[in-house]
């Protein structure tokens, strides 16, 4: 018997956005879209988003359970997930998602944040409606980037000394910064309560702040909050610290074989980190068990449909066997529609016909090579995206300087030998370019595999003298040896020829050795890199070029797999490798001399070559911590430029690089243990990852395009046109109350953003709800044919409250210079130079939005 589809159903847009059911009397019911961002604790939602991919489109569900739900209520969301996933189907990835506990992307979705009501249909209570102002409730906001708030008990007990609370009463909405809480909760918190205000209030809503540690200079508001919660007694209490799963145990990763073929369900241990793909078969299904954190449930595609439907309930008794609590998050995944976050766990991943890597193609021949699409370098500027894929910051046409450790300090390297690095010792490579019409710098830490710990901790120690001789302008990397860069392959144009051991120092030359072989990689001046082997026949192979520098002869030897562009690099690496008569010899017609100096034949690897293990993967950033003894890891799903948040530090995954970016403001304790962040980062990866990743720490203001291309629409006038001390300065405001002028500012003295509004005191809430309308617009003031309007006519007005002609999304353009240098803080020609999103947050903080 066909399954009944739901009518609600029937009406679902495939095009890229949000849509939200929920339950009512059983039956599955739309949101409306005003109302997208508000839970009611005690219902059950489901939550469809469709998003751009390359490849078209992808579509994730939800299911959420509010705190306060029926187990009725969550068994019918159960049932319609499934419908609607068939109905879709079966490709949607799903997310069960409870109150408090939600996914990285399922808070992604609501940009200005989440609030979480009460009542609800299971719990008899009737829902709010937008557009009310009878209205009295306290908010807890808690959220650096997405916000989630829960209304409490409206009372000083539940207020903290490390969060942010909303006392929304309808018509006034008091924003309570606590002592503790911080620069970006705050601002997120401000854009909760300006949605509240815009999304349920139609614009008719006041917003006030009141920093803790400055009460007193908030009369106004003060006042509002003591009528409304009486006087506070007594201290504030602790924030109870964020109840978040630390690194360590997420990479605790343990994969289950799930199956009823006995007629009872059977789950048994497959592996444990790190996991490899071939570990999935296409006719099973598995749990993927994230150190207790994730519940996975992958779906093979040839596994019986009973299995596929019966998922989410084996997850659901997964957890309670494991007695996890019932909060934990599953996630349910198709045979060949797996999310990156799934596929991240992974040491290796392929997609069938996929383009490997970056530029790479996988190609099947006698000998298999790995194809490098040529790109043009001119469009590095152009395309930043370019840029971050192909980890070229430019052309590699600038400046380049090199120091050698010696006895722990830095001797500089004769410009002759740049491009030589010899495994017994340190550099530091200082690369020195335009970017945006200003010089940027990149330092290159290229640590030998030979030398020895005092010159390695020598080599961090100078970097940060160096770095700090340029005013911490410079991206410092930190190449391993054997595992440099792209960028630093190119900035030695054809010449980096990376030695097995010995030294560099004195001038020191190759070591008088019978022999010495390299092998040389790359097909231009680009990407090509010759490296010292043991002089074993056994170390060739069939794929790549050799150069044996003998005692008599310099020999360039050509497996079968090489291509003629090789050969060309090889004979350049050759030429600068040795002086000596050079022959060039096949593979299978090498003379009795050239074995001899190998010391005899031996077996080498002339099959075809396999692509370098790499999974496919998605950039990732996370905002790290490890103050508190744990190293705690806050994804930063869909991220932006939005989410480099000045006060922290920051970490880029591109898998073949990893960024840490540090913001200006970022503790000292976080500055210094950047690298170390990185490095446990690494170590504790559930795929087992390569320890020799480059580690690039960024300041912040001197990010390159390897770093700014993984982000759409980067802003490189974010920072500079408009720093962090500028916003706090615009309209009088301090920097721990966005919307309160301190004394003696440009607006002191002027009217609180609360008496600007009306023109009225708001010595309680119900002076705010009575007082009378605003009187009828004036008459435009008119200079020079242009039309100007007071203050009052425009500030907290909503579009049908304008005088006519007035562009409602311009308001500030009616503006006079002077209300408008008062309001915003800076000229008109400032504001229009800084970012877009600046200008928004701004008109919003002054009710000009």
């Amino acid at each position: 018997m066909p399954t009944v589809i739901p009518p609600a159903f029937k009406s679902i847009s495939k095009s890229p956005g949000l849509q939200i059911w929920t339950i009512e009397k059983m039956e599955v019911v739309p949101v409306p879209q005003k109302a997208y961002g508000n839970f009611f604790e005690g219902d059950c939602y489901l939550i469809l988003f469709v998003s751009k991919t390359a490849r078209g489109t992808s579509e994730a569900l939800h299911f959420w359970i509010g705190n306060e739900s029926s187990q009725d209520e969550q068994g019918a969301a159960a049932m319609y997930i499934t419908q609607l996933d068939d109905y879709l189907g079966g490709g949607p990835i799903q997310y069960r998602e409870t109150q408090g506990h939600e996914s990285p992307q399922f808070k992604s979705y609501f940009k200005s944040g989440i609030v979480y009501k009460k009542g609800g249909v299971a719990s008899g209570f009737k829902h709010v409606e937008t557009n009310m102002y009878n209205i009295r409730r306290l908010l807890h906001a808690k959220g650096k980037k997405n916000v989630t708030a829960t209304e409490v008990e409206v009372s000083w007990n539940s207020f903290n000394s490390g969060d942010v609370f909303l006392l929304d009463l309808g018509k006034v909405i008091v924003q309570w910064n606590a002592p503790r809480s911080n620069r970006m909760e705050r601002l997120q918190a401000l854009l909760l309560a300006q949605d509240i205000k815009d999304r349920e209030r139609g614009g008719r809503a006041q917003v006030g702040i009141v920093d803790a540690d400055r009460e007193d200079q908030h009369p106004e508001l003060m006042k509002i909050m003591t009528a409304v919660l009486g006087e506070r007694r007594g201290e504030l209490k602790e924030a109870a610290p964020d109840d978040r799963a630390d690194q360590l145990q997420k990479s605790n990763v343990r994969l289950y074989h799930v199956s009823d073929a006995t007629g009872s369900l059977m789950v048994q241990e497959v592996a444990t980190r790190p996991l490899t793909q071939d570990l999935l078969k296409h006719e099973d299904c598995y749990i993927l068990d994230q150190g207790g954190a994730t519940i996975f449930v992958w779906k093979g595609k040839e596994a019986n449909k009973e299995e596929k439907r019966s998922g989410m309930n084996r997850a659901l008794g997964f957890i309670n066997a494991k007695n996890y609590p019932p909060s934990t998050n599953v996630v349910l995944l198709n045979d060949g529609a797996e999310a990156a976050m799934f596929k991240q766990l992974f040491k290796k991943w392929r997609v069938e016909g996929q383009t490997m890597g970056m530029g790479k193609k996988h190609t099947v021949g006698k000998i298999a090579k790995v194809e490098r699409t040529k790109f043009d370098v001119t469009e590095l500027y152009a395309r930043p995206d370019l840029a971050a894929r192909h980890r070229m910051v430019d052309d590699a046409s600038g400046k380049v300087e090199v120091w050698r450790i010696e006895e722990r300090e830095l001797v500089p390297v004769d410009p002759k030998t740049y491009g030589q690095f010899y495994g017994g010792d340190c550099y530091l490579v200082l690369y020195t370019y335009m970017r945006n019409n200003k010089t940027a710098y990149i330092l290159y830490i290229w640590q030998g595999l030979h030398a020895s710990r005092d010159e390695v901790a020598a080599s961090a120690f100078q970097a940060v003298n160096l770095d700090d001789k340029y005013n911490g302008e410079p991206v410092q990397v930190r190449v391993t040896m054997t595992k440099e860069p792209r960028h630093f392959l190119a900035i030695f144009k054809g010449k980096l020829v990376v030695y097995e051991g010995g030294t560099g120092r004195g001038g020191k030359k190759m070591d008088d050795l019978p022999a010495r072989l390299f092998q040389v990689r790359g097909t231009n001046e680009l990407n090509t890199k010759a490296t010292e082997l043991p002089a074993r026949a056994s170390h060739l192979n069939s794929n790549d070029v050799y150069v044996l520098v003998a005692n008599q002869t310099t020999y360039l030897w050509c497996g079968k797999g090489c291509s003629g562009d090789e050969r060309e690099m090889a004979r350049s690496v050759a030429n600068n490798l040795s002086k000596r008569e050079k022959q060039t010899i096949l593979e299978g017609q090498e003379p009795a001399d050239f074995w001899a100096a190998l010391g005899g034949r031996a077996p080498y690897a002339n099959d075809k070559r396999f692509q370098e293990e790499e999974i496919e993967y998605e950039p990732r950033l996370f905002e790290c911590s490890n103050q508190t003894g744990r190293f705690i890891m806050t994804e930063m799903y869909d991220f932006s430029q939005e989410d480099l948040d000045e006060d922290d530090v920051m970490l880029l995954d591109t898998w073949e690089e990893v960024f840490t970016w540090v913001g200006r403001s970022a503790n000292d304790y976080e500055k210094k243990e950047t690298i170390k962040s990185a490095t446990e980062y690494l170590q504790s990866h559930p795929a087992g990852r390569d320890l020799d990743t480059p580690i690039i720490r960024v300041n912040q203001g001197s990010e390159p395009l390897t770093f700014t291309g993984w982000f759409n629409g980067w802003d490189s006038h974010k920072w500079s046109d408009l720093n962090d001390t500028d916003l706090n300065r615009n309209g009088g405001r301090s920097p721990a109350s966005p919307m309160a002028p301190p004394s003696g500012s440009a607006s002191a003295g002027r009217s609180s953003p609360l008496q600007r509004s009306g023109g009225h005191d708001l010595d309680s809430p119900q002076t705010g709800a009575d007082r009378p309308a605003s009187p009828p617009p004036t008459a435009p003031i008119v200079v020079n044919g242009k039309q100007y309007y007071p203050q009052d006519v425009l500030v907290n007005k909503t579009p049908d409250e304008l005088p006519e002609g007035v562009d409602a999304g311009k308001k500030e353009d009616y503006l006079t210079d002077q209300d408008f240098e008062d309001i915003f803080g800076m000229t008109r020609q400032t504001f229009h130079k800084i970012a877009v999103w600046r200008q928004v947050i701004l008109k919003k903080q002054n009710h000009l939005f």
